[in-house]
């Protein structure tokens, strides 16, 4: 029989769960899930891929992250786009990424977007959805362009435009009544900035502003903060009011000045 390991084993882990079972049933209240939301999108062009995302990052009701940055990157010719615990999202592309680039320094041949899209759904069916990662996959490769979503269980789709996340439902409606196939690259350029504005405005989870990621066969364009649609303005007025608008019913004053007979009625030090 083999020995153990004495080293840690690579990826997540889940010990914690049978603590927190634990407590729960002693009636020790634990902290919730941190909900997220986002809208992100992708969908096929004449030419390529083009990807958008939002860029909210909520904790709860509260924005922790005005503009966040939702795109990630995996290859020079693949991006993902990652909806749900940000640091699930953060953490499972970095790791993919830097996969697939041992992956192709072992083939010498520039990675294709389905082995992407094998290595994060091995991955995430490996944890049954405790990996908080709901993900769109796109890029060019050798056999042309390709779109992918992969849920936080494992299970995949190929269609020609996708939308996941909160905002997803919005989103598709955008793409549904204007999506067709063999569209211009400002076509869906502007088809994607629609569908994620869609998200932005439709629900809470999303908001800020919209990136975008345009991918052919020779190049991948980066469009951080294509559209900012919610910039903060001049305020159309000042909002100063004049000393002794707000009444009070009385005046207590008292001073914060410790006198010295106050400082020096301690004991002394004995110094023998």
């Amino acid at each position: 029989m083999a020995a153990a390991s004495v080293y840690t084993p690579a990826g997540f882990d889940f010990s914690n769960e049978v603590r927190n079972s634990f407590l729960t049933e002693r009636g020790i209240p634990l902290p919730k899930a941190t909900s997220t939301g986002t809208t992100i999108v992708g969908c096929l062009f004449k030419d390529g891929i083009v990807l958008g995302a939002d860029t909210r990052a909520t904790e709860g009701p509260i924005v922790a992250d005005k503009n966040c940055e939702k795109i990630h990157y995996i290859s020079e010719s693949i991006r993902c786009c990652g909806a749900g615990t940000a640091a699930d999202t953060e953490f499972t592309t970095a790791l993919i990424s830097s996969n697939i680039e041992l992956h192709a320094l072992t083939t010498g041949r520039k990675p294709r977007v389905v082995t992407a899209m094998t290595m994060l759904k091995q991955m995430l069916f490996q944890y049954q959805g405790q990996i908080g990662a709901a993900l769109v996959l796109g890029g060019v490769d050798a056999t042309g362009p390709h779109l992918f979503t992969i849920h936080p269980h494992g299970s995949t789709d190929k269609l020609p435009y996708v939308t996941m996340g909160s905002g997803s439902l919005a989103a598709m409606a955008v793409f549904e009544n204007g999506w067709r196939p063999n569209m211009e690259r400002a076509e869906a350029l502007e088809l994607v900035t629609a569908a994620v504005s869609a998200g932005i405005f439709n629900d809470l989870g999303s908001g800020s502003n919209v990136d975008a990621c345009v991918i052919t066969a020779t190049h991948t364009e980066m469009l951080r903060n294509f559209v900012k649609p919610n910039e903060r303005v001049q305020k159309e007025r000042s909002y100063t009011f004049r000393r002794g608008t707000t009444k009070f019913k009385k005046e207590d004053i008292r001073s914060l000045v410790v006198s010295e007979d106050v400082i020096h009625t301690g004991e002394a030090m004995d110094t023998s």
